[in-house]
């Protein structure tokens, strides 16, 4: 049973590009961070840390600190499930409490410093793990568990006090489980059954039940790391330690909030590296959610446009239910890598297969049309009135017999099917028992992957719950939806494993020259100019209109000669962010006196708004091409971001725009335009010309390229618009903001 009963590119080109436009390619001289670990151009980490939790959850001896025996005490339960977890995994269990000298019969000690030998794991049953912490690290324990709440969830106080513990753990050597975490980790794992396995990381515990009970219906798991808090250990962590883990088919998160957006990406592409699925639920969508998500583990939740990105750039599989989140894993965790994309739907009903065809081509499954030949041997087993294109309609009857297995041998044979989906929309004895036997029984001799769609809402068939649930080889659901969404999630991740490439491995280790220019240009805490902007734009090799700074009408006039006709001018001061709306640029300017008067207009509207100037620009007027925004934002959980979109004045109103966490490569760059819902602007529209796409991606990866390099200088950066001109053109800087940290 697979399914629940809920239903790049190398920057190596990137590296030639930047050669062809005259910027030379940083060496790649590797340096290392104190750990051993690979540091990019920011200093910071490359590849992630694989923390060895085999111990953890595979100790072999375990301490109970405040452990009971005494009747209606909390930790009298917690203690005896404790108990029998340590005997299933074959640990050694002591109890530690200063009054008691046996629990549950078993000896207990008055401290952590007389207990009889080294202990991997120290469960804490105490409300203040605080003072047991140095204890632990003077017995060398290697991890620790804390239960207790009252932390970062309650607000500033608990926040403050989880920062103690958090730095107390770090000077300890121990890796601490919690705070505010749970019993999950402990929980009965059935060891009968075989396959790929779900591992499960949740930082609410309960929201992790519906994947734990579907071993109750053969699907396999492997581990259960409720985080918590994450004081020390976090989800980046276990999702690190998982993909390493051979048993591991697909790794299922509970997320609320990720305490450390680069590490838990660095974890994503260990897992993508590997080739391991994951599928996420993260919380926080809208204000309301994010509000409650903080509340409960106390971290932020980030920008939820930036996280939907950069889970998408890693192949992170994000879905929204509980439901999703089980039937999903299941099928990532156990289903063969596809032999083709091709999607054919199969049922004994036309207006079933109809329906469902339409919501899964909507969905962006593909449904090949079967070639002519196929059809007719399908007509051979089908009434010829049927349609057998795809979907297939087999009229209800031919799987009632022995012509209902041929069908299914058919339709598998097809060299363009990958999946077979089969909705049975309610039980219709004895031919729905009859079909679903004949497609466990063709699953079994197929690498390809079968689905069925069991409508019913009873769910008590026996064609149901030991046909299809007792079938290790079909996936089975019970909602078209979450059938479609794991069948494209199945797909889409075999494909992007198959290209991808760690954008890490090519991240930038050491600063180009281009960041010593900007360096210098930098103004900690304030906002540059446009003309300094542009500067910045300039030293990254950005190409931005011919124009030159004046304070003089006759200047201005000089310049316009240099510039040529016609001109922009526009007002240039590090307090303006919105000239057009102060009436501080003038176009089209074609004489010398236009030019003057100009001149005279924007500095007479400055000192009446009271702005200070630098100068005035006398710039190059650019009109032919498609107005495009590129700009960079810092993100309190990821860092520096990037952000590609239509440019102009409409900016604010379309909010047509893509998001990516460096480092990413080219193929990044174009799947950010293929989001844009505007991206047949750049290929020409009524007759227009097709722009240069390729001076637009090269844009972007030099922005990304700055953004990485200036990210303790630089707040952010806004390039708006960035006029992308007819192919073979170029792409120009017509206007930038730039705000240093």
């Amino acid at each position: 049973m697979l399914g629940s009963t809920h239903g790049t590119l190398t920057t190596d080109s990137r590296r030639a590009r930047v050669v062809a436009c005259g910027e030379p390619p940083a060496p790649a001289v590797h340096s290392r961070a104190p750990g051993g670990d690979d540091l990019d151009v920011s200093g910071r980490p490359l590849h992630s840390t694989v923390p060895d939790l085999d111990r953890f959850f595979r100790p072999e001896s375990v301490a109970v600190i405040g452990a009971s025996d005494a009747d209606g005490r909390p930790n009298t339960g917690i203690t005896r499930q404790l108990m029998a977890w340590a005997e299933r995994v074959g640990a050694r269990l002591h109890p530690v409490h200063p009054t008691r000298p046996a629990v549950f019969g078993v000896p207990c000690f008055p401290s952590v410093a007389d207990l009889p030998e080294p202990v991997d794991l120290a469960v804490l049953l105490v409300a203040d793990p605080l003072p047991v912490i140095e204890e632990l690290a003077e017995a060398k324990v290697r991890f620790a568990v804390a239960f207790a709440s009252g932390f970062a969830e309650t607000g500033e106080a608990g926040a403050a006090a989880q920062d103690r513990l958090a730095a107390a753990v770090a000077r300890s050597g121990l890796r601490l489980l919690g705070p505010n975490t749970n019993l999950n980790a402990f929980e009965k794992i059935r060891d009968d059954l075989e396959g790929p396995a779900i591992a499960l990381i949740t930082q609410s515990g309960h929201q992790g039940r519906p994947v734990f009970t579907m071993q109750e219906l053969g699907v396999r798991l492997s581990h259960w790391a409720p985080t918590g808090n994450e004081a020390d250990l976090e989800t980046a962590d276990f999702l690190s330690y998982f993909a390493e883990r051979p048993e591991v088919g697909a790794i299922a998160c509970y997320v609320e909030g990720l305490k450390d957006g680069r590490a838990f990406l660095l974890a994503a592409d260990r897992a993508a590296r590997n080739g391991v699925p994951v599928v996420a639920i993260k919380v926080g969508r809208t204000e309301t959610g994010a509000r409650m998500a903080a509340s409960h583990t106390g971290k932020l939740t980030g920008a939820d446009a930036v996280v939907d990105a950069a889970m998408r750039q890693y192949g992170v599989i994000r879905v929204d239910g509980l439901d999703e989140l089980q039937d999903t894993a299941a099928l990532l965790a156990r289903a063969r890598r596809p032999l083709a994309d091709g999607v054919v739907v199969y049922s004994i009903s036309g207006g079933t297969g109809a329906h469902f065809s339409d919501l899964a081509s909507e969905a962006g499954l593909t449904l090949p049309r079967l070639s002519d030949a196929k059809q007719a041997e399908l007509h051979e087993w089908i009434p010829p009135y049927l349609n057998v294109a795809n979907p297939i309609d087999n009229g209800g009857h031919p799987v009632g017999d022995w012509r209902g297995r041929k069908i299914i041998d058919a339709i598998l044979a097809d060299p363009s099917v990958g999946v077979l989906i089969c909705p049975i929309t309610g039980p219709f004895p004895p031919m729905s028992d009859k079909l679903a036997q004949d497609l466990v029984d063709a699953a079994e001799q197929t690498d390809k992957l079968v689905c069925v769609v069991w409508g019913s809402p009873v769910g008590t068939e026996d064609a149901y719950r030991t046909t299809l649930l007792g079938s290790s080889r079909v996936a089975t659901f019970r909602t078209f939806a979450n059938c479609i969404t794991a069948v494209r999630a199945y797909l889409d991740h075999h494909r992007f494993t198959t290209a991808y490439r760690s954008p890490f491995e090519d991240a930038p280790r050491t600063p180009s020259p281009s960041f010593r220019k900007a360096q210098s240009l930098m103004r900690p805490g304030r906002r540059l100019s446009e003309h300094a902007a542009k500067q910045l734009l300039r030293a990254y090799g950005i190409r931005v209109p011919r124009e030159q700074l004046v304070t003089s009408a006759a200047a201005a006039v000089r310049a316009a000669g240099l510039v040529g006709y016609p001109v922009v001018m526009k007002a240039s001061g590090a307090q303006l962010a919105h000239k057009t709306e102060l009436g501080l640029v003038k176009v089209g300017l074609t004489s010398a006196s236009q030019v003057r008067e100009a001149y005279r207009e924007l500095t007479d509207i400055a000192r009446y708004e009271g702005v200070a100037l630098d100068g005035v620009l006398v710039c190059q007027m650019v009109e032919r091409g498609v107005e495009m925004v590129v700009g960079v934002t810092h993100d309190p959980l990821f860092g520096p971001t990037v952000t590609v979109g239509l440019g102009g004045v409409l900016v604010e109103v379309l909010r047509d725009t893509a998001v990516r966490v460096p480092p990413f490569g080219e193929d990044q760059v174009r799947a950010m335009l293929g989001e844009l819902r505007g991206r047949a602007l750049l290929d020409g529209v009524r007759g227009g010309p097709a722009v240069d796409v390729e001076a637009l991606v090269e844009v972007v990866l030099r922005v990304q390229r700055m953004a990485l390099e200036l990210d303790d200088e630089l707040a952010e950066l806004d390039i708006n618009p960035l006029m992308v001109l007819p192919r073979g053109q170029g792409a120009v800087a017509l206007d930038a903001l730039a705000i240093c940290r």
